[in-house]
């Protein structure tokens, strides 16, 4: 009976901590967003079109939630660093991330991620899918896809840059040279921005990235289009035809985009903001502009996305582990 009653007074503070914690979700969310600025952290540096979105989402979700929406850039490792940097913030509804699919392969490629993908985060909102092109400067030999792989056989190396190590670009094309091109060199960028500086250049032979990114660059003539991922043709580039239609049957690799929050963001955040996203791809202006550049919006709610994406990271771990591919 002593015993009980000497720890009567640490019952009554744990009790009290739970009673707090409870409270603590219902307040944060019913003032958000009044209490700070929204950050928007796009996982890859300026110029990508992960940057890209995040700038054109801010704008009308800032004038939607009478808050200012901030994107900031935090790079690095195929999007895991400024990932990671969502995972470990407050779950308070002000910090989100933009992330494009690499987020999918990320936990496969690098097993030792300091955070756990699905249990760390969730998502709110998948945005668009959309193809990947592969391209060539404009100047260059190759015309054709037939042309990059004879370029790549037997002795014979090609370089190809992506957006990063385990980029969704990295492992379409190492499936597709595993097949019919054995000699394709990977070289990995820091991002959208880099590789298309070194595209446009001709610095590096080949690039893969999304028709978002590369888009603007084919419309100047100074890249050429080979062949986009999807197992459709892009209604932005009906003359390219698709990897799968090049004697690769079946052959389909999107690129997505989407937001995710921390893990114990309150479901009120997550489905208010979920809904303000919604609002804002369904505007005409940005409809148009995601639309013009190859994007597909996809709206729909925070358990759809959530199932989009963890479907995503099941298919591309199976995709890693059978073809052994490693981070460079």
């Amino acid at each position: 009976m002593n015993r009980l009653r000497s720890l009567l007074p640490l019952l009554s503070c744990a009790a009290a901590a739970v009673a707090a914690l409870t409270l603590t979700s219902p307040a944060l969310a019913q003032d958000w967003p009044e209490r700070a600025p929204i950050r928007l952290v796009a996982v890859f540096p300026p110029g990508g079109s992960v940057d890209q979105v995040a700038r054109i989402l801010a704008q009308p979700l800032s004038k939607q939630l009478g808050q200012d929406v901030i994107v900031e850039n935090r790079g690095g490792a195929s999007g895991s660093i400024g990932t990671g940097s969502v995972a470990t913030a407050a779950p308070d509804g002000y910090t989100f991330a933009v992330v494009f699919d690499t987020h999918g392969v990320n936990p496969s490629l690098n097993p030792n991620l300091p955070f756990n993908t699905v249990k760390d985060l969730t998502t709110v909102s998948l945005l668009g899918t959309g193809a990947m092109v592969l391209t060539t400067h404009a100047d260059s030999p190759y015309k054709s896809l037939a042309d990059v792989l004879a370029a790549a056989k037997g002795d014979k190396t090609l370089s190809y840059g992506s957006i990063g190590s385990g980029s969704l670009g990295h492992l379409a094309i190492t499936l597709m040279s595993k097949s019919g091109a054995p000699g394709l060199v990977h070289i990995p960028y820091r991002g959208g921005g880099p590789l298309m500086n070194d595209a446009i250049a001709g610095h590096v032979p080949l690039a893969i990235g999304s028709v978002f990114l590369s888009k603007p660059h084919i419309d100047s003539k100074r890249l050429r289009a080979l062949a986009v991922t999807t197992s459709k043709r892009s209604e932005n580039l009906p003359d390219v035809p698709t990897i799968a239609e090049s004697g690769f049957a079946g052959f389909e690799a999107p690129a997505w985009w989407a937001v995710l929050a921390p893990a114990k963001t309150p479901q009120k955040i997550v489905k208010r903001m979920n809904e303000e996203i919604n609002k804002a791809l369904k505007l005409p202006e940005v409809a148009q502009k995601l639309a013009a550049q190859g994007i597909s919006v996809r709206t729909g709610t925070p358990q759809q996305a959530q199932s989009f994406v963890e479907n995503q990271i099941s298919i591309w771990a199976k995709v890693v582990k059978d073809n052994d591919i490693k981070a460079e």
